[in-house]
């Protein structure tokens, strides 16, 4: 059965967003810092941003996490003057920068960013948060951020030399996710949606071990072992999977063959959210449609690693990618160079019953 929405003043249909926004800083508690200053022109781009698109519901897959989300309401009080407001937030304490104790990475050394059960400088940098117009169901939220890796079904996990990479002491403890795997139902109206939001570990910056590679397809592949029924009761549809995969189909590093059997599964939809600005900024070497890509970057080329993937029962309406051609007006927001939120673009999909 459709999901049957009311949402004033876009005919009836539901707007969901994913946006890896600058939203990290250098120690805890200097985001909260750089909100509350207003000075940050970062922030207020992304925030305009925010804005612009305004959408219902908005995974952030790059702010720093506090216990009390003081952060969190702070940035949902500059939306609300821009335009935008966002009663109901929700986030969960970051596998980023969880100490370890232990050699993660394998360089010998313990106690640094990457030793963290999700790379990370502080406990809590760089987490996930929702943010919604909509009543997050909490006391129903299922947190999967304590998978161990090792415990997801058919995972592969780092060798070398036929023995456990970077040690089976470390194996004994690594989590799959690098920030964390939620699901989480909202309430609308009287049905409930449920969304399965991730941010996944970049599949680069290893050795011929592939560590961060083959963690990274895990990650994804979560989400069809949860649907397979092989981590306890499948979510049942209407859902959505959204997040940072960190990974795409065509072009980059990473196993990209994960991201073409998640886009192909027949429980989701891929809308192909498209962008002028991704066509225009296209790189000669890749494969893939340069319009579908959300993320500037200049070393591995712009690559489309953002994803909101409805589950097939709802009906799909408008997706895009916030990426204007130079000659837009609202192309300001994203600065002369491009960055002035970061390398990422915002992801967007609208649903209608």
């Amino acid at each position: 059965m459709a999901l049957v929405l009311a949402v004033p003043g876009r005919a009836e249909t539901l707007r969901i967003a994913v946006f890896a926004a600058p939203l990290s800083r250098d120690g805890p508690g200097l985001l909260l810092r750089d909100i509350l200053r207003a000075e940050d022109d970062q922030i207020a781009a992304t925030v305009a941003i925010i804005a612009q698109v305004d959408p219902d519901i908005l995974l952030l897959t790059d702010v720093d996490h506090d216990t009390d989300l003081v952060a969190l309401t702070a940035l949902a009080e500059m939306l609300n003057a821009a335009g935008a407001p966002y009663p109901h937030r929700f986030a969960l304490r970051s596998n980023a920068g969880m100490a370890t104790g232990l050699d993660l990475d394998g360089n010998g050394r313990a106690g640094e960013p990457r030793d963290a059960q999700g790379y990370g400088r502080f406990a809590g940098d760089g987490g996930l948060a929702l943010l919604s117009r909509y009543p997050v169901q909490t006391d129903a939220v299922r947190d999967l951020s304590g998978l161990l890796w090792r415990d997801l079904p058919g995972a592969t996990l780092p060798m070398v030399d036929d023995a456990p990479f970077p040690s089976a002491e470390a194996q004994a403890v690594q989590r799959l996710g690098s920030t964390g795997h939620w699901v989480v139902p909202v309430s609308v109206g009287d049905r409930t949606l449920t969304l399965m939001a991730w941010s996944a570990t970049p599949p680069v910056f290893d050795g011929p071990e592939d560590r961060n590679g083959l963690r990274n397809r895990d990650e994804l592949r979560l989400w069809q072992v949860l649907l397979d029924g092989g981590l306890g009761a499948s979510p049942a549809p209407p859902f959505v999977i959204l997040g940072n995969a960190q990974l795409d189909p065509v072009d980059g590093d990473g196993i990209n063959a994960a991201m073409v059997d998640l886009l192909a599964d027949p429980r989701l939809q891929d809308p192909a959210p498209l962008s002028e600005g991704g066509r225009l900024a296209a790189d000669p070497d890749h494969r893939g449609d340069p319009a579908l890509d959300t993320a500037d970057w200049d070393g591995p080329g712009n690559l489309r690693v953002a994803y909101v993937l409805p589950s097939s029962d709802l009906r799909v309406t408008g997706s895009g990618v916030f990426w204007p051609a130079p000659d837009r007006p609202e192309a300001r927001l994203l600065g002369d160079d491009g960055l002035a939120a970061g390398p990422h673009r915002l992801v967007w999909v609208d649903i209608l019953p």
